[in-house]
């Protein structure tokens, strides 16, 4: 049983990256672009091309996305438990390092100098300046972490979210995503579409629309790179479900979304998340671990965390 929660855990936290890593070679493309670029579909890092967005970052080395989430791990191992004020002040320090392909969002809100001291207050004064309007996608792409941790999953994942991103919207599917992480690593159980409506229903009805567009026959349906829509929470949201439902391996998955295009790093580290949590660190394909260049640091990482969660448990 532990070494299956292990192999779980590790399936979370390298999916991610993983989908992060590989989806940076298809971000903000429409899937024409994508095809134009990568004929044989893009499947290796290797492949990524390095145009003026691209070469900012080495092949095989992963984003924004898993570097907010590696800020929550590191304040979970620090503290042997969720703490917001060790998350703000990580992600405080993290944003003082000038990172790269950080979101506007985010960044609006890391800019505000007492942001340590008044996190939910920064990211809601940011949020009613853009009249309510912005659900983006950089409160749910660091969500998958939180569903590890085995005692208040929703309470937590409301609260991490609010670190940054405040819309119901962006509250909701980080919810949905935290608990769906949390059933299939601890229950292996896929939470039923039904109750992930209720769930949503609680904090917008607009959830609702797009966990139906994830039963969808074809991920095609979920028009991914529509430029409008690329970086919205709830469209990541339901990529990740998508591929959860319709996905028969990690790999397939995977490829399916940075193939599609648009937001694809972010919609990545959200599939591969819940896929590494269906299916395994086991299942994932050697090329793409130990592609990453930080390999070491993501392992040494997830076992410290694999220890304080299973002694939590």
């Amino acid at each position: 049983m532990e070494s299956s929660l292990k192999n779980k855990i590790k399936g979370v936290l390298f999916g991610g990256a993983i989908g992060d890593t590989l989806g940076l070679g298809s971000e903000f493309m429409s899937k024409t672009e994508v095809q134009r670029y990568y004929p044989n579909g893009l499947y290796d890092y290797s492949q990524i091309v390095q145009d003026y967005h691209r070469c900012r970052w080495r092949r095989g080395e992963w984003t924004d996305d898993t570097e907010m989430m590696i800020c929550i791990v590191n304040a979970i191992i620090k503290d042997k438990d969720i703490k917001l004020s060790s998350i703000a002040q990580n992600f405080k320090n993290w944003f003082n390092e000038n990172p790269l392909g950080i979101g506007k969002h985010t960044y609006n809100v890391l800019s505000f100098a007492d942001y340590v001291k008044e996190p939910f207050r920064a990211a809601e004064i940011i949020w009613k300046l853009g009249k309510k309007r912005n659900a983006a996608n950089g409160g749910i792409m660091r969500t998958s972490i939180i569903g590890l941790w085995n005692k208040n999953v929703g309470k937590n994942a409301e609260k991490v979210c609010k670190l940054t991103h405040y819309d119901s919207r962006c509250i909701g599917s980080c919810v949905i995503i935290s608990q769906l992480i949390h059933s299939l690593v601890y229950n292996d159980e896929i939470i039923p579409l039904k109750q992930l409506i209720t769930m949503g229903d609680k904090y917008d009805e607009r959830i609702r629309e797009y966990l139906l567009l994830a039963q969808s026959d074809s991920a095609d349906s979920l028009f991914l790179d529509q430029e409008r829509e690329q970086g919205y929470t709830l469209k990541t949201m339901a990529a990740a479900i998508w591929c959860l439902y319709h996905c028969n391996s990690f790999e397939e998955g995977l490829l399916t979304v940075v193939n599609a295009g648009g937001d694809a790093d972010t919609n990545a580290a959200v599939a591969c998340s819940l896929l590494g949590a269906k299916y395994g660190y086991n299942t994932i394909p050697k090329n793409y671990i130990n592609g990453l260049i930080r390999k070491k640091y993501l392992m040494d990482i997830a076992d410290k965390l694999i220890a304080i969660l299973i002694s939590h448990k």
